[in-house]
């Protein structure tokens, strides 16, 4: 047979070859563009043809080569993605693998929720800087620098001349807020607070805090604890709250806020030290000079403000006897707490 005629029996023949799997393809592969294939036979074959026919050969033996590895390989690219994308062995009718997602923090649930039951009575949030100055976190919540008071409260100074410190609680955030707002005045100032205390179940030195401020014509007491009273009943449904005296340097009067321990139903327990009581949050009416020292008028306006540590609402809201669980990532225990709808 003349080996052009060959070539082009070998030309209809990869042309017709119905190939419907990777196995057939690997047998097409090695009958016409293998080393011991058919192509590589009719090369073989060029020291036989004629010097003027050698160039007309060499042009017609590349064509039939080219359709051969065209073919193979677009049909390899089309078997290779086929099966990639199919797993033998599985069963596609079984339910798929859980997949494990991450839950809000108890504390975050918290303090969302204290944020949405206040900002249903009008009040907004306000955020202020965790690194404050004296001024803000001190001087202008009528704490001066010989004052005593600045000893309840262990600071971690940043500077050598103790003017920069991790603010020891979310108050520095109001004094910025009277300073750039004016009356009336209803905010919540949630965030980040720091004190140089040792860690223990009921302590730590980095906790949360919600704070509020009312600032008005003719606010009272009474106001306040009214407000105490709403928030009680919604975070807790109790409204069962007292109020003991206390001192702060920047209200007057000042009180301490206690609700009854619904643990143990005031019988007495570990959590409330068997008093029946457990306390939420400090509170009182604005001192008048923390108003000066934020140019509002004192004989014209009055407030009150109040703060709770969100760990503290926390431990009573789930029950939790240890502060130091919330800080220390295990997933068993943060896994049990889901945000309220």
């Amino acid at each position: 047979m003349d080996l052009f005629e060959k070539i082009k029996q070998v030309t209809e023949e990869i042309n017709s070859e119905v190939i419907q799997n990777s196995e057939s393809l690997e047998k097409f592969r090695i009958k016409y563009i293998g080393t011991k294939g058919l192509i590589k036979d009719l090369m073989g074959e060029m020291k036989n043809i004629p010097n003027e026919r050698k160039r007309e050969f060499g042009q017609v033996l590349n064509e039939v080569k080219n359709l051969a590895e065209e073919k193979w390989m677009g049909l390899k690219e089309k078997f290779d993605q086929t099966e990639s994308s199919i797993d033998k062995g599985i069963d596609y009718t079984a339910p798929g693998y859980p997949s494990s997602i991450g839950t809000k923090h108890p504390v975050s649930i918290v303090r969302d929720r204290m944020i949405q039951i206040f900002e249903k009575i009008g009040f907004s949030v306000f955020e202020g800087p965790e690194i404050e100055d004296d001024w803000h976190n001190f001087t202008a919540l009528n704490t001066p620098q010989d004052h005593p008071s600045r000893d309840m409260q262990d600071t971690f100074f940043i500077t050598e001349d103790k003017n920069t410190v991790l603010r020891t609680h979310t108050s520095s955030a109001q004094i910025r807020a009277m300073e750039t707002q004016k009356p009336p005045i209803r905010i919540i100032t949630p965030g980040r607070v720091f004190r140089n205390e040792t860690i223990s179940a009921r302590a730590h030195c980095s906790f949360h805090q919600v704070e509020g401020l009312y600032i008005d014509e003719n606010v009272s007491f009474a106001d306040l604890k009214q407000t105490v009273y709403y928030f009680a009943k919604e975070m807790f449904g109790s409204e069962n709250v007292r109020f003991r005296p206390s001192f702060f340097p920047f209200t007057e009067p000042s009180a301490e806020m206690d609700i009854s321990c619904f643990i143990c139903d005031q019988k007495g327990c570990a959590v409330c030290k068997g008093s029946g009581w457990v306390e939420i949050g400090g509170c009182g009416m604005v001192d008048p000079n923390v108003l000066k020292n934020c140019n509002i008028d004192s004989e014209k306006y009055t407030g009150f403000a109040f703060g709770m540590g969100v760990e503290r609402i926390t431990m009573l809201k789930y029950q939790i006897n240890d502060l130091r669980l919330f800080w220390e990532n295990d997933t068993r225990f943060l896994k049990q707490f889901v945000t309220e709808g």
